[in-house]
């Protein structure tokens, strides 16, 4: 039996509250033998306290030794196994917008980059240029005409913009044209599948027209095409928990991500006291607020071990602003590691902490990737993270007689 099917018949309501706060590529690494982790180093009184009344452990986003990207890994921490339900980032991007895709669509996520004369990449993220820069260049994209495509071009956020292709024949299976390194060429779209080789022909037409667009931009004078993804279907948080579930985030993909699984996207908040706000504004009106953190991620890419120790402090005093709502069971992790020792999501099992009355608890009096080796819950797949939710909000019933 499917775990979604079990929960759908045990399901049970009440009016507890449950609180999911990911701290975005939360794991680290020590950049010494011997040494502290980002975690470990940061002073982080709030989720110590917590790890008091509570139980830890560490969580595999997908299965021990893969690393997973952000949409694999919000997938386990919401219940769905991620090696089932497979969302390619453009359409976490483009849902996150509040674009509506159709079938047939293919979403695909882009990055501005910068090319040398060379045409190699030198920034693979055009020096994180600011949104009120990179928007207009995304618009000026949608001048781009291809034959018997309707082409959408939508900006997101910073180095980030959306493209939506629609027409007859397109598959979403094609290879990222990033090359996740500088000082080379981007790479060709590759189809991996027969049915997305036209995608591969509309995809390489598109990037002619854009380097002709861009090519007398001081930074953004190219971009990168990223996961390519037609419209994905996924059972809802009403379907198969049985919650009024709601998301409170900064940045858009998160938001598209929350928006597939059938949460309500609530507030326009920019930092974590903002999040906060819209979470007590919106307390009476949902069972599940998933709050989301990025720059826990973001510092741990730069490979800058002491802005994420800052952020995770940041992060850390944000919690209080939480408890005081009261509510039954708060969890407290991250979508995957990101150690800023390798620059990059890493496989490692990810930090965990569960805290509400009636769990198990384990007498740490600490929340770090050390203390969650001898945590509780031991070392798990993220994809029952929501079971345990629901068992300690008293919202499963008993399984058989």
């Amino acid at each position: 039996m499917d775990t979604h099917d079990l929960t759908r018949k045990l399901n049970t309501k009440n009016s507890s509250k449950i609180v999911l706060l990911v701290a975005d590529g939360l794991g680290g690494l020590p950049h010494e033998v011997g040494g502290q982790t980002e975690l470990e180093a940061a002073n982080t009184p709030n989720l110590d306290a917590l790890a008091t009344r509570g139980v830890q452990g560490l969580s595999h986003p997908v299965l021990p030794g893969i690393s997973p990207g952000s949409g694999p890994g919000h997938l386990g921490l919401f219940g769905y196994d991620p090696l089932k339900y497979q969302i390619g980032r453009g359409a976490l991007e483009a849902t996150g917008i509040g674009f509506e895709l159709q079938d047939g669509d293919v979403a695909i996520r882009c990055n501005f980059c910068t090319l040398d004369a060379d045409g190699n990449i030198t920034d693979r993220r055009a020096g994180r240029i600011a949104t009120e820069l990179s928007a207009p260049l995304a618009q000026s994209l949608r001048q781009i005409q291809i034959a018997g495509i309707e082409i959408f071009v939508e900006p997101v956020k910073e180095h980030r913009f959306v493209v939506v292709l629609r027409g007859p024949g397109l598959g979403g299976n094609v290879l990222d044209t990033d090359p996740q390194a500088t000082g080379v060429p981007p790479l060709d779209p590759v189809a991996t599948d027969p049915a997305s080789e036209k995608t591969v022909e509309v995809a390489k037409q598109f990037l002619v027209q854009a380097r002709e667009i861009l090519k007398h931009e001081e930074h953004a004078n190219f971009h990168t095409m990223r996961g390519f993804a037609a419209k994905p279907k996924l059972p809802t948080f009403a379907e198969v928990y049985g919650l009024r579930a709601a998301a409170v985030a900064v940045y858009p993909m998160y938001k598209g991500l929350a928006r597939l699984v059938g949460m309500d996207i609530i507030g326009n908040a920019s930092n974590l006291d903002e999040q906060a706000t819209v979470v007590k504004e919106n307390w009476d009106k949902y069972d599940f607020f998933f709050v989301h953190f990025k720059y826990t991620d973001s510092t741990g890419e730069d490979g800058d071990f002491e802005a994420k120790k800052q952020r995770t402090e940041d992060f850390d005093a944000f919690i209080p602003q939480i408890l005081e709502l009261n509510p039954d069971v708060v969890i407290v992790t991250g979508d995957h590691s990101t150690p800023s020792f390798l620059s990059n999501h890493s496989w490692h099992p990810v930090p965990t902490l569960l805290a509400s009355d009636c769990c198990r608890y384990d007498q740490q009096t600490a929340f770090n990737e050390s203390t969650c080796l001898s945590g509780g819950l031991g070392q798990f797949e993220a994809k029952h993270l929501m079971t345990l939710a629901l068992a300690n909000a008293g919202r499963l019933g008993k399984y058989g007689a």
